[in-house]
């Protein structure tokens, strides 16, 4: 399920003061990795059935390793229960609303994103009114300044997403912090951190008395790193990464894929510092971008063979060599 990129891109004209990487929908083509590809491309739809207990009052909607199906969180406290991502679309977003509140019964909802991707954050219409939705100041931010372009552009990404997107409308927080929060669920804290890398607005949410931390993209087990558009940063990413590593956890939720320990963590960043040195050792000779590119992404790729969507390599790639050389960004083309 290809889209012509050029045009995706196009769909966001002078209306945007980003560049975005048009290139979302190569991770749902036949080549995007190791996994059954009609599992991996299937509809966009979040199972109530994957409700997973994960720790006392800690759950966790899996993700059944279908792109554009997130990992959802929902902890509960005494008085509250917090809820972490949304799905994609309304839909999603009501089978999330009604698995969270199952769990709850009468007590009081709070909804926030890791990030404002659509995969994540596009079902919080349905939570409008029934919580209150609470997200980072850079997050809302960039969810005003990019969120009708990506909405845009993820409608092209053939019927399935389309048609979960249907009736979407972008809502902004009913409240934002910065930097870092801590929400009183009752008798649980759980601790919303701003961590920008992945976009601008990256936050993760570390419940310190269960050591589990929710870190939405910054993490994803088996699938090469997401770099969207220019607002992801590959070194800063590292530092993040190395700051998750440090917090006082037992378990990773990522973003996608399966949850782990702090291996899956310290995967993500050895997979990243790998890529910054091999691209870092070819700008001694004054390689460009292209042959960089050529010359890096089968090594990455055949050190990484189980891994998912190596589409992302050659961005990872472009992303290291523009911080290296201080050139502008140049995007890889794809025919």
């Amino acid at each position: 399920m290809m889209i012509d990129r050029r045009a995706a891109l196009s769909l966001l004209g002078g209306a945007a003061s980003f560049s975005i990487h048009p290139a979302f929908a190569q991770a749902m083509a036949a080549d995007a990795g190791p996994t059954d590809p009609a599992k991996l491309n299937a509809p966009p739809v979040v199972d109530r059935g994957r409700l997973t207990r994960i720790a006392d009052g800690v759950h966790v909607i899996a993700d059944p390793r279908i792109n554009l199906v997130p990992n959802i969180g929902i902890v509960e406290g005494s008085e509250a229960v917090l809820v972490i991502d949304t799905g994609l679309g309304p839909a999603n977003g009501r089978t999330v609303l009604e698995a969270a509140r199952a769990v709850a019964g009468n007590r009081r909802l709070i909804l926030t994103l890791t990030h404002f991707h659509p995969e994540h954050g596009y079902g919080a219409q349905t939570f409008s009114g029934q919580a209150e939705i609470v997200y980072g100041e850079a997050q809302a931010a960039e969810l005003k300044r990019k969120g009708e372009a990506y909405l845009a552009m993820f409608r092209t990404f053939g019927p399935a997403v389309a048609a979960a997107l249907e009736g979407t409308a972008i809502v902004a927080p009913d409240r934002t912090f910065a930097g870092e929060t801590v929400l009183d669920l009752g008798g649980r804290k759980a601790v919303l951190r701003e961590m920008p890398a992945h976009t601008a607005g990256d936050q993760v949410v570390i419940l310190p008395g269960e050591r589990i931390v929710f870190c939405g993209d910054l993490v994803e087990t088996r699938f090469f790193p997401i770099f969207p558009d220019e607002d992801a940063k590959g070194s800063r990413w590292i530092d993040v990464l190395a700051a998750l590593e440090g917090i006082d956890a037992i378990r990773y939720v990522p973003g996608h894929g399966e949850i782990g320990g702090r291996e899956i963590v310290a995967a993500v960043r050895t997979y990243l510092e790998r890529v910054r040195l091999e691209v870092k050792r070819r700008i001694g000779g004054g390689a460009d971008e292209e042959l960089v590119d050529r010359e890096v992404r089968p090594v990455i790729k055949a050190a990484y063979p189980n891994w998912d969507n190596d589409m992302w390599i050659s961005f990872a790639i472009r992303v290291f060599h523009a911080e290296a050389t201080g050139r502008p960004l140049k995007l890889p083309a794809f025919n």
